[in-house]
């Protein structure tokens, strides 16, 4: 009984770690776009980056999840990795991916911590630029609604990037 524990533990182990190196699980804790592509549904948005200003700058991370703490950052990371997987699984995503409320925030206030001085005289005058939603309530603007091509390009299908076999996959 007590070899049949240890073998079980064992193979179970095994397996852990096989989906450890197949997934390239410890790839999404460093801040490598690359790690990114792991998915392919990323390589299109991974291309327009790397053909924009903000390739010399900014990598995904730094844009995409929250850099005042590292905890939140992992944690968000978990969180959208964790939709991501789901997504992926069940094949929801459809062609064309949607930011959650929750990263679009993030992506907002991203942006204005790097473009601070661009941007002063419009958070100074945020009134002008706020719209009221349907509901009634009120909405700040965000970048992207005039800033459509940053930092990838107006194409954004997942069919818009063909033949992207030229992008190694960590």
């Amino acid at each position: 009984m007590k070899y049949i524990a240890i073998l079980s533990v064992a193979v179970v182990l095994g397996v852990f770690a096989n989906l450890v190196h197949e997934s390239k699980m410890l790839s999404y804790l460093s801040s490598d776009p690359k790690a990114c592509i792991n998915c392919h549904t990323m390589i299109t948005h991974y291309e327009t980056w790397q053909h924009s200003s903000h390739r010399a700058r900014a990598t995904c991370v730094d844009c995409h999840l929250p850099r005042d703490s590292f905890v939140k950052k992992m944690l968000a990371k978990a969180r959208d990795g964790y939709n991501h997987s789901v997504a992926m699984t069940f094949k929801t995503y459809g062609y064309n991916l949607r930011i959650s409320s929750d990263a679009a925030r993030r992506i907002q206030d991203n942006c204005i911590s790097c473009h601070r001085e661009n941007v002063s005289q419009m958070l100074t005058n945020s009134s002008l630029y706020e719209k009221v939603a349907d509901s009634g309530v009120q909405m700040g603007r965000r970048c992207w609604e005039c800033h459509r091509g940053l930092p990838h390009g107006t194409m954004r299908n997942l069919t818009a990037t063909q033949n992207t076999f030229s992008v190694k996959v960590l």
